[in-house]
């Protein structure tokens, strides 16, 4: 009976004080126009407010012409370089191109063969996990989220490392090294706890092979045969290279350099990244991407009528079909108009990928939401900009046709974005930034201070 009162105390407390915290957080949206807040640090434009300076990754969708600013075909830079022609390197000499890339992000520059040799001879050496950890911080305790568990297991590391607090560049070096190396370790063993927990599947670890690729090693260890074709090895792996970084100003990386910026260590670094990209706005888009796919293909009856998936696509943006969001999900992007170049390199993986799988009507059904939503969008919204797909629209599918499970779709973009994140640490902490604190005005209006006495009456 206690319980049962407690219990309807708790609900009733709750349900008063939230309404309070609700009325007492509210802002007038018009004093955000009045005051000029860049709200999002973005401009009305949708461009980035500019909060730092970065060598690591660049993001270009506009041209200037006749001194106006004029949306140009997305390109995205690793260290200066068109990510397109990265691409295009390794994937023309048959390699894979993962560990490369990070090499670039953190180093500056290409590897030359040996360079690279050495580079993956080290990472292949810091895949361990401390004995007894996987046993101890993953299957014992399995967590409902992936990514939640791994800002877990990130802590937890925190505990077996004997210099974790020292920020000097070697240090940090070597912890951001070990954490790339065993990010795809902590991932696949952590869902494999969840899954049998859950009584989906028996309980298997396998540890990771020394010789293959971090996108070969998800698979192999992922996959019950330890099986996978070249194909899909490559493209894991080019999805792997195509979210490891988009420069500074993404939510995460951004956050990397805040917490950096405090002098905390590496490991609480990358758990605030981490928890920043479990946000469905930030690493969780490409699930909804297929999880908006799946309701649309129950409710399509011919995939190939453009009138009738038109018609879909209105009904998404006007609250009508999927989740009632108002949102076709994979479309837009905050700062890209005319193209995603990410999106652009996938989809023609993606293609090869669904060849291969069977699955070529469900890739041109993918296709033809890319190309008509866009007009969609521009008839209901009205929008300013252009949209284009980004590359969550076909990520997720690429993930599916790869066997990876929906609970790994946010993991692996850290898997990946976890380069990214170690070289914008290691560039604070190189530039000696100062803390990073921005403003915030108040609003609120001086009070007077009322005694307990008179606030009973």
């Amino acid at each position: 009976m206690s319980e049962i009162i407690t219990g309807n105390f708790e609900k009733a407390m709750l349900t008063t004080l939230s309404e309070k915290a609700v009325k007492s957080s509210f802002i007038d949206p018009d004093l955000y126009v009045k005051y000029e807040v860049k709200r999002g640090l973005r401009d009305l434009n949708g461009r980035g407010v500019l909060v730092g300076l970065t060598e690591i990754g660049e993001v270009q969708a506009y041209d200037t012409e006749d001194n106006k600013i004029v949306p140009a075909p997305g390109m995205l830079l690793y260290r200066g370089i068109d990510l397109n022609e990265i691409v295009t390197g390794f994937l023309s000499e048959g390699r894979y191109g993962f560990e490369e890339v990070c090499y670039l992000l953190i180093f500056g520059n290409l590897p030359a063969e040996q360079e690279l040799l050495d580079f993956r001879r080290l990472i292949a050496e810091y895949r361990g996990l401390p004995g007894d950890f996987t046993r101890d911080m993953i299957l014992q305790v399995p967590s409902k989220d992936i990514m939640n568990m791994l800002s877990r297991s990130v802590l937890a590391l925190y505990s077996f490392d004997e210099k974790a607090d020292d920020t000097s560049v070697q240090n940090v070096l070597r912890q951001c090294l070990q954490l790339i190396a065993r990010f795809p370790s902590l991932t696949v063993y952590g869902y494999q706890a969840l899954s049998h927990y859950h009584g989906k599947s028996s309980l298997y670890v396998v540890k990771p092979k020394p010789e293959l690729s971090i996108a070969e090693n998800i698979l192999y260890m992922l996959r019950p045969d330890n099986k996978y074709t070249d194909l899909e090895a490559k493209v894991l792996d080019l999805a792997l290279v195509l979210y490891a970084e988009h420069g500074g100003g993404n939510n995460s990386s951004f956050i990397t350099h805040v917490a950096t910026s405090t002098g905390t260590d590496t490991y609480s670094v990358i758990a605030a990244a981490l928890g920043s990209l479990k946000g469905p706005r930030h690493g969780g888009v490409n699930l909804k991407v297929i999880q908006m796919f799946d309701d649309m293909k129950q409710e399509l009856t011919d995939w190939e009528d453009d009138e009738e998936i038109k018609n879909h696509l209105s009904k998404l943006l006007n609250n009508e079909a999927f989740d009632r969001k108002g949102l076709i999900y994979g479309i837009g992007h905050a700062v890209y108009s005319i193209s995603d170049p990410r999106a652009v390199i996938l989809k023609r993986c993606a293609a090869q990928l669904a060849e291969e799988k069977g699955l070529e009507d469900e890739f041109r059904l993918y296709a033809k939401v890319e190309k008509l939503a866009p007009e969609v969008i521009a008839r209901v919204r009205k929008m300013y900009k252009g949209v284009s797909a980004n590359v969550d629209f076909y990520s997720g599918f690429a993930y599916r046709m790869l066997d990876i499970p929906l609970e790994l779709f946010a993991p692996i973009f850290a898997v990946s974005r976890i380069s990214g994140w170690s070289a914008h640490r290691i560039e604070e902490i190189v530039n000696e930034g100062k803390i990073i604190r921005p403003a915030y005005k108040s609003v609120l209006k001086r009070r007077e201070y009322i005694n307990m006495e008179r606030r009973e009456r």
